[in-house]
């Protein structure tokens, strides 16, 4: 080994990257994984974009891209459940295809929990826009949009920051407050205007597979986020149990949500004017029609706190493999570091934060000065952020399902079932990944598959230059798990945590320990 990876592992060594053992249980990593799907999120915003792009097949997109990812978490799981780290999915892809190409997981990985957590900010401003404007308080903001952004990025920030429980249990209790009164009105609809749609009932009749596979691009979009359970490898309890069972129930709760979602949606605005795809807020225009108002503005509350629940999510989730690579020497060691009090990942999350700030502002400051007739509303924002995060997603799901029979087989558990699933995730993953340059969306979208590239092209230069070798990372690996294992000063655990730490040690850390 060289002088340089000693140098570098004794760096490690000297600093602080451990984070909170077992402070997360199942039903806490599950709404991590619930709230950066944001299922509220699909429900009041993305519900209309479905319907602008498949029409009444919006359900069936909803259900090929749910049954789609189940055969990439299926794989992902052939990871989650024999071993586990903080920002997990980004070591897993090193495990199966090296290093570099782990790296460039990673690197598609950051993307997409930047963008969807843009997403989370803008419908955050766009919901509190439309509340404020029922008070009149938006003219004592000069510039309301960011001063909203800032607003949601900075509570996001100060949580994430202090402590990752208290953050999840919050986002708990919101996505589970706003789910039940949409459920709610879901059904009063259903009651109103019954079940049967011939027009839902035949979905293909009108929509060719370019509307489908446009259609499930939107539902990858909304679908997102199942995966970030794996982030949280290092402080999850029991993990290798923990993690592979929230991944699964996740993905299916959310996906069957979607589906019932979509269908009531379109079924019960069918003969609205304007259409459902014209709505910004369809879930309020829906309790209006049914004669109760007032849920409207519930909901609205309620979607509102979901979207700062996604914007936190992501923060948590995408600062983790900021936290993680970082560690392994791709990023700054800094940015590997931890606070040796709280055990979060500050540096990573106050960096993801603050650009989680600027690239929106950037948008409406050009907006402002309207910048070669540029004009961007927060909900333009959301769209276009969520579809950027959904190509990131796809680069990083893409490269997973690639990862698992070659990890498999280096550890010699390969079976025929293992290539089936991979090779199956793999081609229906070519849906949304077509779906997004044909047929040529319209200006500017038909330029973010470009923009995406180019990002991808600078992380093959980074990794390329910045990652290691799988003997010099096994090597910081084995300092990680000694610092993990090493006392911690009271004040940072309390000692019926430190206790509990205690009796998982570094075997829930490393592979085969299931």
């Amino acid at each position: 080994m060289s002088d340089t990876s000693i140098s570098y592992e004794q760096t490690v060594k000297k600093t602080h990257t451990r984070l909170k053992f077992n402070a997360l249980n199942f039903w806490e990593v599950l709404a991590q994984a619930i709230a950066l799907i944001s299922p509220s999120m699909t429900a009041a915003l993305i519900v209309p974009l479905m319907f602008g792009t498949a029409g009444t097949a919006g359900w069936l997109c909803y259900l090929f891209g749910t049954i789609m990812l189940l055969f990439v978490a299926i794989s992902l799981n052939q990871f989650s459940k024999r071993y586990t780290s903080a920002g997990s999915m980004y070591e897993y892809t090193v495990k199966g295809l090296g290093p570099k190409v782990g790296g460039l997981s990673g690197w598609c990985l950051i993307w997409a929990y930047m963008f969807i957590g843009i997403a989370g900010v803008t419908g955050f401003t766009h919901f509190a826009t439309k509340l404020l404007a029922l008070t009149s308080a938006t003219g004592y903001l000069s510039h309301p949009s960011i001063t909203l952004f800032a607003l949601c990025v900075l509570a996001a920030w100060f949580l994430a920051y202090k402590d990752i429980t208290f953050s999840t249990i919050l986002m708990l209790i919101f996505e589970g407050v706003s789910v039940a009164v949409i459920l709610m009105l879901a059904f009063l609809a259903l009651a109103k205007t019954g079940f049967a749609d011939t027009a839902q009932w035949h979905p293909a009749a009108g929509h060719g597979l370019k509307d489908i596979g446009l259609g499930v691009v939107v539902a990858i979009f909304s679908l997102v986020g199942f995966e970030c359970a794996t982030a949280f490898g290092e402080e999850a309890r029991s993990p290798l149990k923990t993690i592979p069972r929230a991944v699964i129930a996740s993905l299916l709760l959310t996906g069957v949500f979607f589906v019932f979602i979509t269908y009531v949606e379109t079924h019960a605005l069918a003969n609205n004017n304007p259409t459902l795809d014209q709505l910004d807020a369809p879930l309020s225009t829906l309790s209006a029609n049914l004669g109760v108002k007032w849920m409207g503005v519930l909901i609205s509350i309620g979607a509102m706190i979901s979207f700062f629940a996604l914007a936190l999510s992501c923060l948590n989730a995408g600062s983790r493999v900021l936290f993680t690579m970082g560690r392994y020497g791709i990023f700054p060691i800094s940015i590997g570091s931890s606070h040796k009090r709280n055990l979060t990942p500050h540096v990573a999350i106050t960096l993801f934060a603050l650009v989680q700030f600027l690239i929106p502002t950037a948008f409406i400051l050009l907006s402002y000065v309207a910048f070669r007739g540029w004009q961007m509303a927060p909900l333009d924002a959301f769209n276009d952020a969520g579809l950027f995060g959904a190509m990131g997603f796809c680069g990083a799901y893409v490269l997973i399902s690639l990862a698992t029979p070659f990890y498999l087989k280096k550890i010699g558990e390969l079976k025929a079932y293992h290539i089936a699933i991979a090779v199956i995730a793999l081609a229906l993953l070519i849906v949304p990944i077509v779906g997004t340059v044909y047929p040529v969306p319209a200006f500017p979208m038909n330029y973010f598959p470009y923009i995406f590239i180019a990002y991808l092209v600078s992380g093959v230069v980074l990794v390329s230059i910045r990652s290691r070798s799988h003997v010099e990372m096994d090597s910081i690996r084995k300092v990680l798990e000694e610092n993990a294992m090493a006392p911690v000063h009271v004040a940072a655990f309390p000692k019926p945590q430190l206790a509990e730490a205690e009796l998982y040690p570094v075997s829930d850390l490393t592979e085969g320990s299931a």
